[in-house]
């Protein structure tokens, strides 16, 4: 019976600790002197997590094989989603297809900070510019 209860302990240990809460307001980018500023999260096999700083826009493009959620964080922009532009602003969220084409002008006067979350894991590879 002990040994049943220290491994019950033992894997509930493990599993708070593995876990891992984290502020995303508290996330703040170095200088924003480049256009795009990317933090990585997390990422493992399934899924990548970033939190993306865009000062002015991003240029049009599609994930082959990945499908990609957005939380809008902070400021507004326009985006467009495939043939169709949507005003996206702080609290938004949305997921984009794989093979969708998307970019965001940003709008606010404050860069759009946002949280993308991208399946399977993104290694940075699977990022296609279209030309316009």
């Amino acid at each position: 019976m002990k040994k049943i209860i220290i491994t019950l302990l033992l894997f509930i240990g493990a599993f708070v600790i593995g876990q891992e809460i984290i502020n995303l307001k508290k996330i703040k980018p170095g200088k924003l002197t480049e256009n795009i500023t990317v933090e990585k999260i997390t990422t493992d096999k399934n899924t990548s997590s970033f939190v993306i700083w865009i000062r002015d826009g991003v240029k049009l493009h599609k994930h082959t094989y990945h499908t990609e959620s957005l939380v809008v964080i902070q400021g507004k922009g326009d985006m467009q989603l495939g043939e169709e532009i949507i005003e996206v602003k702080k609290g938004d969220f949305f997921t984009i297809p794989e093979n969708t084409p998307h970019g965001v002008t940003v709008t606010s006067s404050k860069p759009m900070k946002v949280l993308s979350m991208q399946s399977p894991e993104f290694k940075g590879v699977d990022r296609i510019f279209i030309e316009e």
